[in-house]
């Protein structure tokens, strides 16, 4: 473990659940259909929905608006809530919680709390700066799984070490947000939570299970949309789908490198649909008002970080023609990932460089950093690293 983090094992509910058919994540129509021989009213249903999205119940018996037969003949034919639970927590000294989070299958995910959330620092650059060590919070970001593992292999990522275990499922990925938001005690209805969905995983390759869980937070848990961020690394026809959604959350482009050679060094993804492949399909997004697409870049010391790297950016983020702006991320280290940290310098003159030229950027404050929670961090550390 590096120096400053600390360590919590916490058990939320008792390892090894009894298997049977999970009911948390299923939307009301699904409900409807996988209960279907207890012949339920529909205020039963919603009283069950209520139950599962809102007051986050880990248990049938807790179901308490159900008559106890009820509750009984439920559980007697093998339904459960099946909410995943939290089988670790590591916090970090400015106040982020990582947490393995437990699946059915015995899997783990991971799962990021930043309280007063992830935004760019618009001011200057400070690469470690702890955040207050005060216990509330007004605001927070939840940084939410798509993947265990990840097919991307992104150069610079520890997840790609992983590579790719399995999607989750629907459940699984809301499932991550309503256990930390249990554990905090958290209403997305009177608090302001935010949701990144940019931690394991690439989401656009796990679509449908990605938009379901969307549904539920934004029905069900009544989650805006406007709340929601998902970062792809340019999945082109996940980017096409997406643009078609009613509902959906902001989009973020990992972007990374101003230019094909570079990326193509840094994400192999590159090969298959290139920059301009990946800003065509952005295009046909119809972004919302005052609404601008997110590219994020990682600063890696010597490969892309330089003035003329930023000069490039900024001539693809004007050929873009659509309204954006730059996320700038230096580089949190991993074991054996073979890059260095930009130098504070660089990331300053990086930012000022965008900016001079008219390209909204702002820098991403490192947190959680100590633990392995950061960006490109995340690889269901369990341990010491």
């Amino acid at each position: 473990m590096p120096a400053g983090g600390k360590t919590l094992p916490i058990i939320l509910d008792a390892p090894g659940d009894a298997p049977g058919e999970v009911l948390f994540g299923l939307s009301n129509e699904e409900l409807s259909d996988r209960l279907r021989e207890f012949d339920l009213a529909g205020y039963r249903l919603r009283q069950l929905a209520t139950a599962l999205y809102r007051q986050k119940v880990a248990d049938i018996q807790e179901v308490t608006p159900w008559p106890k037969e009820l509750r009984e003949r439920v559980t007697a034919a093998g339904f459960r809530i099946g909410l995943p639970r939290i089988a670790e927590v590591f916090r970090s000294v400015d106040g982020t919680e990582r947490y393995l989070i437990e699946c059915a299958d015995r899997q783990t995910v991971e799962t990021v709390w930043m309280p007063e959330g992830d935004d760019g620092d618009e001011g200057s650059y400070d690469s470690d700066t702890p955040a207050s060590k005060e216990k509330s919070w007004s605001r927070a970001t939840i940084c939410v799984s798509s993947q265990i593992g990840c097919a991307v292999n992104c150069q610079f990522c520890l997840t790609a070490k992983l590579g790719i275990v399995r999607n989750l499922t629907a459940g699984e990925i809301a499932g991550q947000v309503a256990t930390v938001l249990k554990r905090h005690e958290a209403d997305p209805r009177s608090d302001r939570i935010n949701l990144v969905f940019m931690g394991m995983g690439e989401p656009f390759l796990n679509y449908d299970a990605f938009m379901a869980a969307v549904r539920l937070l934004v029905d069900e848990m009544e989650i805006s949309e406007s709340r929601m961020t998902v970062s792809t690394s340019g999945i082109v026809p996940g980017i096409l789908r997406f643009a078609q959604e009613p509902v959906r959350p902001k989009l973020a482009i990992s972007l990374n490198a101003p230019n094909d050679l570079v990326r193509e060094g840094i994400m192999p993804i590159t090969r298959k649909w290139n920059i301009g492949e990946v800003m065509e399909a952005v295009r046909k997004l119809r972004l919302r008002p005052r609404e601008r697409v997110t590219f994020e870049y990682v600063l890696l010391g010597g490969v892309n970080d330089q003035q003329q790297h930023a000069d490039e950016v900024v001539r693809l983020v004007r050929r873009a023609r659509f309204p954006a702006k730059v996320n700038l991320i230096a580089w949190n280290p991993g074991p054996e990932v073979p890059f260095t940290m930009p130098r504070p310098e660089d990331v300053v003159r990086f930012q000022e460089r965008l900016r001079e030229q008219g390209v909204p950027a702002f820098v991403r404050r490192p947190r959680g950093r100590d633990i392995y929670a950061a960006c490109g961090q995340l690889k269901r550390t369990a341990g010491s690293q």
